[in-house]
C-alpha cells in the first residue's frame, strides 16, 4: 500500500531548524553592513539634506560596486572551509584561511586602485556639480576602506565555515554603533569633533570597517575555537594552490554579484540623469531593497555551507534537502517582506526625508515596485548560494550577466526614457531582470543536484 505522504513541515524540520541556526546570525552580520549604508544616509539625508543624500547614495552604490568583486569572491571561501572540514581537513582548513586573506590583500589593490581611478572621473556618469563633487570626495575616503573591508570578509569565511557565525555578528553589530555615533559626531562636529558635514559620514565608514577587521582577527587568533585549526604544526603558510582555487572559483563568483550591483549601481546613474529628487528617492527605495536582500544573502550563505557540507559527505540527498529548506525559508521571508513594502511604504519614506514631498511620492512610489521584486530577488540570491556550494560558478555567472545587462538594464533605459515612464519605468526593468534570473538559476541548481556524477569530484568547476 502506498505510503501517506508526511507534511513539508515534519519533511524538512530538521533542514529549518539547521539552516535558520546557521543563517540568523549570517543575516544579522551581512544585515549590519548593509546597515552602515543606510545609516550614512538616514544621516546624511536628516542633517544635510536631499543633494549630499543623493551624492552619498551614488558614491556608496559605486562603491560597492567596486567591492562587490571582491565580497562575492571571497564568500566561496566558506563553502570549501565547509566542505574541508566535513572530509576532517584541517590542514586544508588552515590553507584556506591563509589563503583567503591573501587574496583578500591583492583584491584590496586592485579594486581599491579602480575606485580611485572612478573617483577621479565622477564626471563620466553626467550628475549635476554639486553631486558630482561631493560624490567624487565621499568615495575616495571610502577606497581607502576596501582593504579592512575585505579583510574582515575573508576572515568571517573561517568563522561562518566552521559554522561560528555568531563572532561576526556580535563585532560587525558593535562596528553599527560606532558607524552611527561618529556619524553624528563628525557630521556634526560635536565636542571637540571637527564638523566634517558629508565627508564625517564617509570617516565614520572607514573607522567602523577597520574595527570590524582588526576585532575579528583578534578574536580568531585568541579563541580556543579556531586553535585546531591554526596550529602551527599544519601548513604554517598558504599554499599558491588554495589562492589559485579561491581565484578561479572566487573570480567568477565575484563577477556573478558584480553584474547584480552593477546593474542596480548603474541604475542610479540613469535615475541622476532623470533629476535630484529622482536620485534621492531612488535612493530611499534602493536601501529598504539592499536590507531585505542582503538579509537574503545569510539564507544564501548558509545553503551554500549546508550544500557544500553534503557535498563533503557525498550526499546528493543532503544537498538537495539543504537547497530545498533554504528557498523555502527566503520565499516565506520575502513575501513578509513584500507585504511590508506595499502597505507601508509611505511611512518607511519618512525614515529618510520629511522635508521634500517630491522626493517622498517618487520615493513611495518606489518602494511598492520593491515589494513587488521582493520574491525573485530571495529566490535568485538562494539559488547562486546553493550553486557556490555545489561550486558551480562559471553558467551562474553568464545567467546574471544575460539577465541584468542584456535584459534589466536596456529594459530600464528603454522604459524610462523613450517611455516616459521615469524612475517607474527604471525600477520595472530591474524587476523583470530579477525575475529572468530567479527562474534560470533556480532550474540550474536542481538539475545540478540532480547528476550524481556532481559527487565524484564536487570540486571541479562546472563544465
Amino acid at each position: 500500500m502506498p505510503t501517506t505522504p508526511r507534511p513539508l513541515l515534519l519533511t524538512y524540520r530538521a533542514e529549518f531548524t539547521d539552516t535558520l541556526r546557521l543563517s540568523i546570525p549570517i543575516i544579522i552580520a551581512q544585515l549590519g553592513v548593509v546597515l552602515m549604508g543606510v545609516t550614512d544616509n538616514l544621516f546624511v539625508g536628516r542633517l544635510l539634506g536631499a543633494v549630499p543624500l543623493g551624492a552619498a547614495g551614488l558614491a556608496n552604490s559605486l562603491s560597492f560596486l567596486m567591492s562587490s568583486i571582491g565580497v562575492g569572491g571571497l564568500s566561496v571561501v566558506a563553502a570549501l572551509v565547509s566542505k574541508a572540514n566535513n572530509q576532517n581537513d584541517p590542514a586544508a582548513v588552515n590553507r584556506l584561511f591563509r589563503a583567503g586573506l591573501r587574496v583578500a590583500g591583492l583584491l584590496s589593490i586592485l579594486l581599491g586602485g579602480l575606485s580611485v581611478l572612478l573617483a577621479y572621473n565622477f564626471s563620466l556618469f553626467g550628475q549635476t556639480p554639486e553631486v558630482t563633487r561631493l560624490a567624487r570626495n565621499f568615495m575616495l575616503i571610502l577606497s581607502a576602506s576596501l582593504l579592512p573591508l575585505l579583510v574582515f570578509v575573508a576572515a568571517r569565511q573561517l568563522c561562518d565555515g566552521l559554522r561560528y557565525p555568531r563572532v561576526a555578528m556580535a563585532i560587525t553589530l558593535s562596528a553599527l554603533g560606532i558607524n552611527a555615533l561618529f556619524n553624528y559626531l563628525f557630521i556634526r562636529g560635536v565636542g571637540p569633533f571637527p564638523a566634517l558635514g558629508l565627508m564625517g559620514s564617509a570617516l565614520a565608514t572607514l573607522l567602523s570597517r577597520t574595527f570590524m577587521a582588526g576585532a575579528l582577527l583578534v578574536y580568531i587568533y585568541r579563541t580556543t575555537h579556531f586553535r585546531a585549526y591554526l596550529k602551527t604544526g599544519l601548513t604554517s603558510l598558504a599554499s599558491t594552490s588554495e589562492a589559485w582555487i579561491i581565484l578561479r572559483l572566487g573570480i567568477p563568483g565575484g563577477l556573478t554579484f558584480f553584474f547584480e550591483v552593477a546593474t542596480f549601481s548603474l541604475a542610479v546613474v540613469i535615475v541622476g540623469w532623470l533629476g535630484e529628487a529622482q536620485l534621492a528617492a531612488h535612493q530611499i527605495a534602493i536601501n529598504m531593497a539592499s536590507v531585505t536582500y542582503m538579509m537574503a544573502t545569510g539564507i544564501s550563505s548558509a545553503a551554500a555551507i549546508r550544500v557544500s557540507a553534503a557535498v563533503g559527505q557525498a550526499s546528493r540527498e543532503g544537498a538537495w534537502r539543504a537547497g530545498v529548506a533554504a528557498f523555502l525559508l527566503s520565499v516565506s521571508f520575502m513575501s513578509v517582506m513584500a507585504i511590508v513594502f506595499l502597505t507601508a511604504n509611505d511611512w518607511l519614506v519618512t525614515l529618510y526625508i520629511r522635508d521634500s514631498p517630491e522626493v517622498m511620492t517618487i520615493a513611495a512610489s518606489l518602494v511598492i515596485i520593491a515589494g513587488f521584486f521582493q520574491l525573485s530577488d530571495g529566490v535568485q540570491v538562494v539559488a547562486l548560494g546553493g550553486l557556490r556550494g555545489l561550486s558551480d560558478v562559471n553558467v551562474p555567472t553568464l545567467i546574471t550577466l544575460f539577465s541584468y545587462w542584456i535584459v534589466a538594464l536596456p529594459l530600464s533605459y528603454v522604459l524610462a526614457f523613450p517611455f516616459g515612464m521615469d524612475a517607474i519605468g527604471v525600477w520595472i526593468g530591474l524587476l523583470a531582470g530579477l525575475t529572468i534570473a530567479a527562474v534560470l538559476l533556480t532550474w540550474r541548481f536542481f538539475r545540478r543536484v540532480q547528476r550524481t556524477t556532481l559527487f565524484v569530484d564536487a570540486s571541479m568547476a562546472n563544465p
